[in-house]
């Protein structure tokens, strides 16, 4: 009926892509914010790399992270259906099985999930993740921090009540958003 499952994941490195943080045109204010929810669940970043928009530069530091032996990988900037945005598929060519690329979930929609053979997830985060106060990020971050692999058919499920009402006092997580009910 019940299970506990404690946290697992303890450290984190964060990938903020975008030529406009890069290049110093613009503070990067996405890293705080996932630094943050981060903490809720005792998941420090321990590593963290800016890159352009090129999907060597994001390739090259998915690598990065894999050879620092983190826990879970993120990559933030933004996902979007731009053609120019690589991440999606440096998350595919770094060797990760992609779960899935998109969600029946608002705020969240362009959310990405793959695993590598050892287990540790990588993540494209949408932008919303930044602005929003609750999204498909924090709905599998618990599962993800205790270890819990989510599969596809798990994001579909949470299409129904799969769109944030965005009420005026929010009470998440005491609401059905992407609950599947």
């Amino acid at each position: 009926l019940l299970e506990l499952i404690p946290y697992k994941l303890k450290t984190a490195g964060i990938i903020t892509t975008g030529s406009e943080i890069f290049n110093g045109l613009i503070k990067d204010q996405f890293t705080p914010v996932v630094k943050h929810k981060l903490s809720d669940f005792n998941i420090d970043v321990t590593e963290h790399l800016t890159t352009n928009d090129e999907i060597e530069s994001i390739l090259g530091a998915i690598k990065h992270m894999q050879e620092k032996n983190v826990d879970i990988i993120l990559c933030t900037g933004g996902m979007s259906v731009d053609p120019d945005d690589c991440t999606p598929g440096a998350i595919r060519l770094s060797g990760a099985k992609m779960v899935r690329y998109g969600a029946p979930v608002l705020p969240g929609a362009m959310f990405a999930l793959g695993y590598f053979k050892n287990g540790v997830p990588i993540i494209g985060l949408p932008g919303c993740v930044m602005y929003a106060g609750s999204t498909i990020f924090d709905l599998l971050l618990p599962r993800l921090a205790a270890g819990v692999a989510i599969t596809s058919s798990d994001i579909t499920n949470m299409g129904h009540g799969g769109l944030c009402l965005g009420c005026a006092e929010c009470h998440w997580p005491n609401c059905s958003f992407g609950k599947g009910v």
